[in-house]
């Protein structure tokens, strides 16, 4: 009960920020099973078969409210899913020794990436033409393989990307790869079944994941109307660089004081990060305020 406990507020956690970013549940969930001590390759396979259950749930959302493009979909997704078995087979045969510090490294990246991402002003958007399908495959081959094997990336590669060309609308952007997410969920949760038929996968655990995600999932929709998205992703993407940090740090072994002087190199730019976003935001609505303001004058005062 204790264990399934705190794999359903892992995957509480996990769903809190993927559906405030719409990105990063595979990256903060397996950074928590990886931290209570699971091997990688049953940390990703348990997340991705959750996955299964929380993203036919996000996708069934979106399309409801007009958020899918099923040719970006289809482009996307596909390659994605033969990535994602790629990735699943090829961490399945690696050893946890070798695994760990590949995975940390790539949650650590990615964890990075979505700092910086949100600590950033918002890209400008272009003219709504629409990808085209010879950056969407490869871009879906790659964002499926870092899935699998880092335990999650697929939001947080497949996303901002197409976000940058600005030739999507951004909530057809998140719609539509929340809704492929799935494809990618089913390829990797088969290429781990198939690879790991020696090892024991937890159940329990895949329970209490998609449990947490099921509760969180109207609270994180709450929170995207009170708390601001960029805030989010950098307390996010800081913890998940700060956790995987710390497995690295373990497997190298680095002598002190090494350790203490990167975890406050970290915790340092982080917290700068933090204050850099606060204030930004905060700029942003008074100057937001101003212009209100200057739009209810009357007439020639």
């Amino acid at each position: 009960m204790q264990a399934f406990l705190i794999f359903a507020i892992g995957g509480f956690v996990a769903q809190l920020v993927d559906g405030s970013l719409g990105m990063a549940y595979g990256v903060t969930s397996t950074t928590i099973l990886l931290t209570a001590g699971l091997t990688p390759a049953l940390a990703s396979a348990s997340v991705h078969l959750a996955e299964l259950g929380t993203s036919v749930a996000s996708g069934l959302s979106h399309w409801k409210f007009g958020n899918v493009d099923w040719k970006v979909v289809l482009t996307l997704g596909v390659p994605g899913a033969v990535g994602a078995f790629l990735g699943a087979t090829a961490l399945s045969n690696l050893s946890t020794e070798a695994a760990e510090p590949w995975m940390s490294t790539i949650l650590l990246a990615l964890g990075l990436y979505v700092l910086l991402r949100f600590a950033i002003r918002p890209l400008q958007r272009r003219r709504l033409t629409g990808v085209s399908p010879k950056l969407l495959a490869p871009l879906g081959l790659v964002a499926g393989f870092v899935d699998a094997t880092g335990g999650g990336g697929w939001g947080p590669v497949a996303t901002p990307t197409l976000l940058s060309t600005g030739k999507i609308e951004p909530r057809k952007v998140i719609g539509s790869v929340d809704t492929s997410e799935f494809l990618i969920a089913a390829a990797a949760s088969l290429g781990f079944l198939t690879s790991l038929s020696h090892q024991e996968l937890s159940w329990t655990t895949v329970g209490a994941l998609l449990l947490g995600g099921v509760l969180a999932a109207p609270l994180a929709a709450y929170l995207v109307r009170i708390v601001p998205m960029r805030l989010i992703g950098v307390g996010a993407g800081g913890l998940i660089v700060l956790t995987n940090a710390r497995t690295l740090i373990k497997n190298f072994e680095l002598p002190a004081p090494s350790p203490t002087i990167i975890y406050a190199a970290i915790v340092v730019a982080w917290v700068a990060a933090l204050v850099y976003t606060v204030r930004v935001i905060r700029a942003e609505r008074r100057a937001t305020t101003e212009v209100d303001e200057q739009a209810a004058e009357p007439v020639g005062h």
